[in-house]
């Protein structure tokens, strides 16, 4: 890829974990209707479940996540009393006692809670849902914080898989984000949850961080391999100060440009796929023998907020405070601000502070801009879709995709720009308030 490409596509868009993307909900959806779409599903549905943790002890100046920085337990305890009143408030609305397959708590850091905590949280969700006996239920972990003791009380809550966050392990790197976390502590804790049969591991990784350098992430990727994960993100950072007023700490003069970023990237992808890692969309990793790999190849990889997933729940219900979730008629978002969550849900009204119902062509939309995040490929009626077509033009010329009547394909060498032509069908883009991260 030469640098005129680089820079030309060097461009923000979505991400697409959504479509329509979350800029665009609003406040017409409400609790109201919220109520209502959960008293439509169909009692067979299965459930996903996502709970939203927003504290952390301390503040990671990369950090894009909605978070609050806390010393005392207290304000957890006191947040984790709202979200298991909601869990009633939403069971309660829902046309029967239904089944949850997919359990993730995200954050923040969700390993704020403390070990007995946990267990009570996992006991009210076995009273109010059928958690499927082989029920994934992960765990966004901080290994910084962790101790044996605390992995063992995961166990006994029934976690089964740990996303650890990493980002780098160079120092200099790490002082740079405000986030000291040797090598060792992440091995350490690997080490405690394989041991307590917490065997499912996810690690996150980053480039284009402040002073980071490309040898840095060949070492990085091998060091991380050597931890034997199952699954691996590779995100590239957003410098978003103007979202995330924290990120101001970070200096701009220390990150690297779009050519160096990119060099960054493309060297720990061909590095992860020499070790064996599957490729899955632009940014995961898989071992072959992980259940995202073989998604892949049977067509049944899908992406929600958590990225790619093999989560096949056609509803996902959100807790917590800014927590997302979606149901077959639309997505809702509930209030961002901790207090107006608490009130809501105190109140015996769901938190919902927006969302937005699909129309026929936000499904038709979704499904294939989907197609083309999971599987580089999507089928299209060109006549329908004839200006998104138009639109790919550029992206054909230049070899990162091709199109055969109504067939999308993204090529290898443009898997890395696929958020790119999945835009092109982005009816919403361009308008709303939302900015996002860089393609690349």
């Amino acid at each position: 890829m030469t640098d005129d490409l680089i820079n030309k596509y060097d461009l923000r868009v979505p991400r697409y974990t959504s479509y329509p993307t979350a800029p665009h909900f609003h406040d017409g959806v409400d609790g109201a209707v919220y109520r209502q779409w959960l008293s439509e599903l169909d009692p067979a549905t299965n459930l996903s479940l996502y709970f939203h943790i927003p504290f952390c002890d301390e503040m990671c100046w990369f950090c894009g996540c909605y978070t609050k920085i806390v010393k005392r337990y207290e304000p957890v305890k006191e947040y984790l009393d709202a979200v298991l009143a909601e869990v009633d408030l939403i069971a309660d609305a829902l046309p029967a006692r239904m089944t949850a397959k997919h359990l993730h708590w995200g954050g923040g850091s969700p390993t704020m809670l403390k070990g007995e905590d946990w267990m009570a949280t996992l006991d009210k969700l076995r009273a109010r849902f059928d958690v499927a006996s082989d029920a994934e239920i992960a765990v966004e972990l901080d290994p910084r914080t962790a101790t044996e003791d605390y992995v063992r009380d995961l166990e006994r809550a029934g976690v089964n898989r740990a996303s650890i966050g990493v980002q780098s392990y160079e120092p200099k790197v790490q002082e740079a984000i405000h986030r000291i976390q040797p090598y060792e502590t992440t091995k350490q804790v690997i080490e405690w949850l394989r041991a307590h049969n917490i065997s499912r591991i996810n690690m996150d990784l980053m480039y284009g961080l402040p002073l980071q350098t490309t040898a840095e992430i060949e070492s990085m990727i091998d060091m991380t391999v050597d931890l034997r994960p199952n699954r691996l993100a590779l995100f590239g950072y957003a410098h978003v100060p103007w979202m995330q007023s924290h990120q101001k700490m970070i200096r701009e003069e220390d990150l690297p440009g779009a050519a160096e970023r990119w060099e960054q990237f493309s060297l720990a992808v061909e590095r992860l796929k020499h070790l064996g890692y599957v490729q899955i969309g632009f940014d995961h990793f898989a071992h072959p023998d992980d259940p995202m790999a073989n998604a892949v190849e049977t067509g049944e990889l899908h992406r929600n907020f958590q990225g790619y997933t093999t989560d096949t729940a056609p509803a996902m219900l959100g807790f917590g405070a800014s927590a997302i979730g979606y149901l077959p008629q639309g997505y809702v978002q509930n209030e961002r601000a901790l207090k107006g969550y608490r009130e809501a849900v105190f109140a015996g009204r769901p938190a919902t502070a927006k969302g937005i119902a699909l129309s026929d062509e936000d499904t038709l939309r979704r499904a294939v801009i989907e197609d083309i995040m999971c599987n580089l490929t999507a089928e299209v009626d060109p006549t329908h879709f004839a200006r998104d077509l138009e639109k790919l033009k550029p992206l054909v010329e230049d070899g990162i995709c091709t199109v055969d009547g109504g067939r999308v394909t993204v090529s290898e060498a443009g898997r890395p720009f696929i958020r790119l032509v999945a835009s092109a069908f982005d009816a919403y883009l361009g308008t709303g308030e939302g900015r996002h991260s860089k393609a690349v």
